[in-house]
């Protein structure tokens, strides 16, 4: 049976690169993650209104100074656009979760009950397993899995966190590249001191 790992709201850090959109970046900014010596928890990359521009969208955990010396490694890297952290309560986070439960007669009357007051779907029922489907935040689908603990997941498929900031236009998508690429970047971690 899989584990479900709890992360906390507290220690998750979401940050929002936009690069070129050009063979190759990826593994570059996936690489200097790694060389930073920071766990990619996980990653999505978008395209944007602009098609010579892609959004990767990573969740990381790290405190403020070892967050705020990678946004600046990662400006550093000359695909990057802009870099930087999402503040938790001022973004619109989402992750899509599709989970196969082992299922029979008996126990399909409670597992529509749980999907029904966290507004899943169910997209598949066989004879032996059912398949949900749930979009929300991160908080959402962690508190969901927790609801299957005493029963047997079979497969379960996260896609990661997509994120962008409420309102308007974001402060540094307002300012052209080369102001960008020398600003000091906030954090929003548990100590920034919000």
């Amino acid at each position: 049976m899989p584990t479900v790992k709890k992360n906390t709201a507290e220690d998750r850090r979401v940050i929002s690169i936009l690069v070129d959109n050009q063979r190759g970046v990826l593994a570059r900014v996936s690489s200097l993650f790694n060389r930073r010596g920071f766990n990619i928890d996980s990653l999505t990359v978008s395209t944007t209104n602009d098609p010579a521009i892609s959004r990767i969208t990573v969740t990381t955990h790290g405190d403020e100074n070892a967050i705020s010396q990678l946004l600046l490694q990662t400006d550093r890297l000359e695909v990057t656009r802009q870099v930087f952290e999402l503040d938790p309560d001022n973004s619109l986070q989402r992750e899509l979760l599709l989970l196969k439960v082992a299922a029979d007669v008996h126990s399909r009357a409670e597992l529509r009950e749980i999907a029904s007051i966290y507004k899943s779907k169910i997209i598949d029922l066989s004879p032996d397993s059912m398949v949900f489907e749930l979009t929300g935040r991160p908080s959402k689908i962690d508190a969901f899995l927790l609801m299957f603990q005493d029963y047997h997941i079979l497969e379960m498929c996260r896609t990661g966190v997509t994120a962008i900031e409420r309102g308007g236009m974001h402060k540094h998508m307002q300012k052209p590249v080369q102001e960008v690429s020398g600003i000091q970047y906030p954090t929003y971690g548990p100590k920034a001191g919000k």
